[in-house]
């Protein structure tokens, strides 16, 4: 008896999210030549097998698991055909931006080709190139709904000397140039990208796991010490979950020549960073966060996800109110992880958390829009100088809904429980094919601690959040400050674009000084006070004013020279920092090792105790 569609969607769904379960028999048969990959280019097959119905849709997917907005990716495909089981043509027509239709005559199995071509490193969809081929099923490999819970092979015929590598199972060839994946359903296709080229891979293990690091692409990275500190990262999940959604995970590094960025996937990530961008010590910091970043998410979102993206709809937006529990919590904990590892130290930490808390409380946007709407407007959002004026963002505003989330429940359980026994309830009760939502975070909440968290959520979820960041880091010790002593300078709320020698201004902040003088992104600054002034030397002519002074700009409106006077504001000078109360408490201490797992870092005076960790 066959199982109704969703169910057996559903059924796959938790196999995708565990280990994958030996050898399956394919139903479905990919192949992509990439032979010729000179001009970026493949030719793809896919056998579909046999349907009861006259027609068979075929889709490729609109988005990419990871990035939640909708995507062309149907452009890069040329030359579509259909063909019977007898090799006969069959008659089609597109219907939709991702999707084809082919008519049949009789029952039959249907191979459908195209063309492809793949050039979107950046976008981690696909890239074929003399060198590898990345390839994100979500851009490569269509599906069609009838099939799609069915087993499936992936064969790719590749140039000599390249290897292969997925999270995906590997499948047996007599060919030395053709490499074979196997998965159990086109969900794990579309969440197991395939690494093939020139590259080299490094074995290793952590906490009962396998692994391998697959570099790409020449740069000045240290591949022994990123090997070394995976192992860290990768040992450190137990510090949430109990237990693992996978067997082996693969981390594919791209050394490249601009591209920058991650996706996390369901067994494996892929890491973008310019070739030379590894080495300095902050640039490393970025890359190995970035990492742990991703391993994080191969629990939350790919093992446990909220309600509106289970089962994912390929085709259209996936809406839920908590992309920020999706996304925030990730980099709430991210930094964590590397600093249990002994990977980043406490001063880097506490100077990472100190950046992150000036930028919230100087984005415009956290007055305007809630992180639930900022959730569900993901698939629309642009960025862009609108988007600082009037929003926030899922990963930065998520991250602080999950610090003060995680100070509340230490404070009402008494330091018994965290924000990561959420994360590991969710893990424990929530896995695929199961959603959670946000009456169940609700019911965690109150399962810890006892109490009704309706107002907690009203006031920092649906309602534009506003934290008092004096007394949130009081509570484990901390105060922030600018510089060893407080000073001022002078602000325009304004930046350029940051193009050499352009004066165009990139952001105008919401009813900052130059907001209030009429000025907004797009205007072009020629002269202050009747003096022409240089993007180099403009930041040094502010230097020359007080707060409270006014100035007249000269400045081109709509391509209209006009003069504009600006009043100057005052704001805090130095870098943002994070240093320890003096002769901090007991229950100070207490609370700091129960949020992150480690003694009190400072001494009574609040310098860091260790001589490496010095605030100097």
């Amino acid at each position: 008896m066959t199982l109704p569609t969703f169910a057996k969607s559903c059924l796959y769904l938790a196999l995708s999210a565990s280990a994958f379960l030996g050898t399956v028999n394919a139903d479905v048969h990919y192949k992509i030549d990439l032979r010729s990959p000179e001009h970026h280019g493949a030719t793809v097959e896919v056998q579909f097998p046999q349907t009861k119905s006259n027609t068979l849709k075929v889709n490729l997917p609109m988005w990419r698991t990871g990035k939640y907005q909708m995507l062309p990716l149907a452009d890069g495909i040329r030359k579509f055909s259909a063909t019977d089981s007898q090799g006969k043509s069959l008659k089609w027509q597109r219907l939709g931006s991702g999707e084809w239709q082919v008519e049949l005559e009789k029952p039959t199995s249907v191979t459908v080709s195209y063309q492809l071509y793949a050039n979107d490193l950046g976008l981690r969809v696909r890239d074929i190139n003399a060198t590898h081929a990345f390839l994100d099923a979500s851009g490569v490999f269509m599906y069609s709904p009838s099939s799609q819970a069915e087993p499936l092979s992936v064969s790719l015929q590749v140039p000599t000397g390249w290897k292969s590598y997925s999270g995906m199972e590997k499948g047996s060839t007599n060919q030395e140039q053709v490499h074979v994946f196997k998965a159990d359903n086109y969900h794990v296709l579309v969440d197991s990208p395939i690494e093939t080229g020139i590259n080299t891979a490094y074995d290793f293990n952590a906490d009962g796991r396998e692994y391998q690091a697959v570099f790409w692409g020449e740069g000045n990275y240290d591949s022994q010490k990123i090997v070394a500190d995976l192992t860290k990262i990768s040992a450190q999940a137990k510090r949430i979950w109990s237990g693992f959604p996978f067997e082996r995970y693969v981390y594919m590094i791209h050394a490249t020549s601009g591209e920058k960025g991650a996706t996390e996937h369901l067994n494996s990530t892929v890491i973008q960073l310019p070739r030379f961008n590894f080495r300095e010590r902050e640039d490393y910091l970025r890359f190995i966060s970035t990492a742990s970043h991703e391993f994080i998410h191969t629990w939350n979102v790919k093992a446990y996800r909220p309600q509106g993206l289970v089962p994912y709809d390929y085709q259209a937006e996936n809406l839920t109110s908590l992309l920020w529990i999706a996304e925030g919590s990730t980099s709430y904990f991210q930094n964590q992880f590397l600093l249990s590892a002994g990977i980043m130290t406490a001063k880097e930490f506490l100077q990472d958390l100190a950046k992150r808390i000036d930028a919230n409380l100087k984005t415009p946007g956290k007055a305007m829009q809630s992180v639930a709407e900022a959730s569900l407007g993901q698939w629309t959002s642009t960025g862009g100088d609108y988007a600082m004026n009037h929003s926030v963002n899922i990963y930065s505003e998520g991250y602080f809904a999950s610090l003060s989330l995680d100070f509340t429940l230490l404070e009402d359980s008494g330091l018994k429980h965290s924000y990561r026994d959420v994360h590991r309830a969710l893990y424990a009760d929530f896995k695929l094919p199961k959603a959670y939502g946000v009456n169940d975070v609700k019911g965690i909440l109150t399962s810890l601690t006892g109490k009704d968290y309706q107002a907690w959520w009203q006031q920092n979820v649906d309602s534009p959040m506003s934290l008092d960041f004096d007394r949130l880091l009081n509570k484990a010790g901390l105060k922030l400050q600018y510089g060893k002593k407080a000073k001022t300078t002078v602000d325009a709320g304004m930046s350029l674009t940051g193009v050499h020698g352009d004066l165009t201004l990139g952001h105008v902040s919401k009813d900052g000084p130059a907001w209030q003088a009429g000025l907004t992104a797009g205007d072009e600054i020629v002269a202050i006070n009747g003096l022409k002034v240089t993007s180099e030397g403009f930041n040094k002519r502010l230097e020359d004013f007080n707060a409270g002074d006014t100035m007249t700009l000269s400045v081109f409106k709509q391509q209209q020279l006009q003069q504009v006077t600006l009043t100057l504001a005052e704001q805090a000078k130095g870098d943002a920092m994070l240093v320890g109360v003096a002769k901090p408490s007991a229950a100070q201490k207490a609370f700091y090792k129960a949020w992150l797992g480690m003694d009190w870092p400072f001494d009574d005076k609040g310098k860091l105790l260790d001589s490496d960790n010095s605030n100097e």
